[in-house]
């Protein structure tokens, strides 16, 4: 039986798995770090985190599997520096606590088209994170890059990403597999598999591949 700890919780994809995970027969403890309460579970455990101050002596630490599903967006952040904390700094400073405390596998949620040499800053931030994680030890890093995703209601709105939905929805049938919209439930469920397969090594696993 295992635990897995799971950050970014209140977003989409991280709502979807802690869903999964707790209702996961090989899995005995879920463990979420967020800003906010989540609704109770007997499998889970939920500390309220600053991020800005994680507790870097906190037992739950250590666990089977650590899966990231935190980032935000430009607007949200409100400027480049901040996004880049959030996307790379926050993910960096989690993943090294938990490789430290001797957790042998991570899984993150990244991005399609992800590459340090990206035009696109979002993209750089996204490639500059992944290559920084590769570098941590960790026995197993999975990192999955969707295309854009179909989910519930976000809490606030991103007019430019629905506006791409909206075309990947309608057009989808003329897209390239891996360019064409993708379900949160998806990316969680293809990601924690991979997670718990124990592969050694670094395995990137692309939005077609979610999808399958």
């Amino acid at each position: 039986m295992k635990t897995v700890l799971i950050f970014g919780a209140s977003g989409q994809v991280g709502q979807a798995l802690v869903e999964l995970a707790l209702q996961h027969p090989e899995i005995s403890r879920v463990v979420a770090p967020t800003r906010r309460a989540l609704p109770q579970h007997a499998k889970l455990e939920n500390p309220i985190v600053d991020f800005e101050q994680l507790p870097t002596d906190a037992p739950w630490w250590k666990s089977d599997i650590t899966l990231c599903a935190l980032g935000t967006t430009l607007r949200q952040a409100k400027s480049k520096a901040g996004f880049y904390r959030v996307d790379h700094d926050y993910i960096l400073a989690v993943a090294t606590l938990a490789q430290r405390a001797g957790t042998p596998t991570f899984g993150l949620v990244s991005s399609l088209g992800a590459a340090t040499s990206s035009r696109i800053f979002y993209l750089r931030v996204k490639g500059e994170t992944e290559q920084a994680l590769a570098t941590l030890g960790f026995s197993s890093l999975m990192i999955a890059r969707p295309s854009l995703l179909i989910g519930g209601t976000r809490s606030s709105a991103r007019p430019l990403e629905a506006f791409g939905l909206f075309l990947g929805k309608h057009l989808a049938s003329l897209l390239p597999r891996r360019y064409q919209a993708i379900s949160t439930h998806q990316v969680a469920q293809s990601l924690l598999a991979a997670c718990l397969s124990d592969s050694v090594g670094q395995h990137i696993i692309e939005s077609e591949q979610l999808q399958r």
